[in-house]
């Protein structure tokens, strides 16, 4: 049996209100239509957005600069996950917008499939498994497919034909040895040659490792995140970093990403807030890690802001030896009836450490600034998009949390989407009575 795994669209609804006085206030939708669609191992659940027709249009603009910074890294994420991703993914769409032949039948509805998942994965790997996935056509009907739609806009490199473009595709599709595993933990192999993601390229896990020890200083109380946002590669026999900023790798895409967060800095709730988002913009120009450090200190500073944005490469998850961020981005609303809720437990952390059935010697004497609260996502993109975490904590360094602490966030539209889209029979199957199944289905959104 396939196990099936939600995503969010990454289209939001916004929840339209009438002018009756009584709904003057944003709320959610009663009827609203959460899932949609179910293709492979895979559905599609939707999210509103309650609370964005409460904004001020200052809010909103503030909302509006941030979701387009986030957007704007899409095409990132795809080139880091493998470095023929966008190729595919282009091809993909090509097809979809200008194929002019039957557009019905078994064929046309699996290469649909595998458009999505595509889509979804943000390349050809499985977003869990990391395993490469395969279209269930044959490379014959492929191929027509190619050859009956627009080659103006397929991605084709100079001079190269429809044919030879065709042939290298299909390679890079269907071929089973040809990027198998996007990241690989296998110990028995080199994790960085026998990973399809492109962190690395023409070095060998030995030499990344000797790398690093030779310029991280263990002894160091604040170290920089090393590797964080670079490629590693070797030029002329040398290892280098190239650098994901303006002026480096992906600056079309960094440079429309820092343009819409002066954007938002214009229209700040406040002047922390202003500064934590300039201090972002100033990172991707100069790709400066001890810069990306001063941004997150104050960005955990900032818990007063109703609007909040996370946007950067941040999580380590898909490389190997764990230094590279991928992309993501989270723009959101704070969720101000949740929030209180969620802060009284924060209030009282130092209570809940000293009472934990842990050691005394690995209880911390004083808890320093866990800021929780619930916040509303208005748009996801990169990592963090289709496929969604239900709740966020950040920074990473060790050393920010423990001298400055760190936001913990639930993502409570989120969170309500999944309840009331998942399944209630395993539910009925545990639940001690139809009173506590009906308890869990009106509540179950509320304690999540």
């Amino acid at each position: 049996m396939k196990k099936l795994h939600l995503f969010i669209a990454v289209l939001f609804v916004i929840n339209l209100i009438g002018c009756n006085e009584q709904n003057k206030k944003d709320s959610v939708v009663d009827n609203f239509k959460y899932r949609t669609e179910k293709f492979a191992d895979l559905a599609i659940l939707r999210y509103q957005v309650p609370g964005f027709n409460d904004l001020s249009l200052k809010e909103k603009k503030l909302v509006y600069y941030l979701y387009q910074a986030a957007l704007s890294g899409r095409d990132m994420i795809y080139d880091q996950n493998y470095k023929y991703n966008l190729t595919v993914r282009k091809t993909l769409e090509a097809i979809v917008n200008s194929y002019s032949g039957e557009r019905s039948g078994n064929d046309w509805d699996n290469f649909m499939v595998y458009t999505k998942r595509v889509w979804f994965s943000n390349g050809i790997h499985h977003h869990y498994s990391n395993k490469k996935f395969f279209p269930e056509i044959s490379k014959e009907f492929f191929s027509s497919l190619i050859d009956n739609s627009d080659s103006k806009l397929l991605p084709l490199t100079n001079g190269e034909s429809v044919s030879n473009f065709s042939k290298r595709i299909t390679k890079i599709i269907f071929n089973p040895k040809v990027a198998p595993e996007m990241v690989t933990f296998d110990s028995n192999v080199d994790v960085i040659k026998n990973s399809a993601v492109n962190f690395y390229e023409g070095v060998t896990q030995k030499e990344v490792e000797n790398y690093y020890k030779k310029i991280i200083d263990k002894k160091d109380p604040h170290p920089i995140s090393y590797g964080l946002n670079s490629k590693m590669m070797k030029v002329n026999g040398k290892i280098v970093e190239k650098p994901w900023k303006v002026g480096g790798m992906y600056s079309q895409a960094i440079e429309k990403i820092v343009f819409w967060l002066e954007k938002a800095a214009g229209v700040a709730e406040n002047d922390l807030q202003k500064n934590t988002i300039l201090k972002l913009a100033e990172y991707y120009k100069t790709g400066d890690l001890k810069v990306f450090d001063e941004y997150n200190k104050l960005w955990v500073k900032d818990t007063e802001s109703r609007v909040d944005a996370v946007n950067g490469f941040i999580e380590v998850y898909n490389d190997p030896l764990g230094y590279r961020g991928y992309y993501e981005s989270v723009v959101s609303i704070k969720d101000m009836d949740a929030t209180k809720r969620i802060k009284a437990i924060g209030d009282n952390a130092q209570w809940f450490e000293d009472n934990s059935p842990i050691a005394d010697r690995y209880k911390k004497k004083e808890v320093k600034g866990i800021s929780a609260k619930v916040i509303t996502v208005v748009v996801e993109s990169g990592g963090t998009s289709p496929s969604t975490p239900i709740g966020i904590n950040l920074p990473n360094a060790p050393w920010i949390r423990k001298e400055f602490g760190s936001k913990s966030v639930n993502l409570g539209n989120i969170v309500y989407s999944y309840n009331k889209a998942g399944s209630k029979e395993s539910l009925k199957e545990f639940a001690y009575s139809l009173e506590e199944v009906d308890l869990a289905i009106k509540y179950g959104a509320l304690t999540s």
